[in-house]
């Protein structure tokens, strides 16, 4: 994990689920998954967007050409730790896409214009994923 990511989710979790700085007032959660190729747990902090009964997350990665680790992580394992605020809870992750991801994006470029930017500065189609608690 690099200094950054470690930073935001120590933030996070001493503050509630609150991070200042360039994620100040965005909905921040943070995703335990299980690595693709290690197995192994991984903790990424990353902003979400509620629609219906699930959490809509970006696979943006910042507008780069490659997916996020994350990205590999819930395609080979779907079911992951959700924390939010100060609440943990388990969730399935299912990629959203075709149209219904399409008008999903649409609305979140409305909320949060930089997502607009980081799909015109990348040649992929920037995933969405839709986590739902299980249980």
């Amino acid at each position: 994990m690099n200094d950054f990511n470690r930073q935001v989710i120590e933030e996070f979790r001493a503050n509630g689920g609150k991070v200042g700085g360039r994620f100040a007032g965005a909905n921040m959660i943070l995703l335990t998954t299980t690595g693709a190729k290690s197995g192994e747990e991984r903790v990424n902090p990353v902003v979400y967007f509620p629609f219906d009964d699930r959490l809509v997350v970006v696979a943006s990665n910042a507008g780069s050409d490659r997916h996020p680790s994350w990205y590999h992580n819930l395609k080979a394992n779907p079911d992951l730790t959700v924390e939010v605020g100060t609440e943990k809870y388990g969730a399935t992750a299912t990629e959203i896409t075709g149209p219904e991801r399409d008008s999903l994006y649409t609305r979140i470029v409305e909320m949060v214009p930089g997502f607009g930017e980081y799909q015109a500065g990348t040649e992929r189609v920037i995933p969405l994923f839709g986590l739902t608690r299980r249980g």
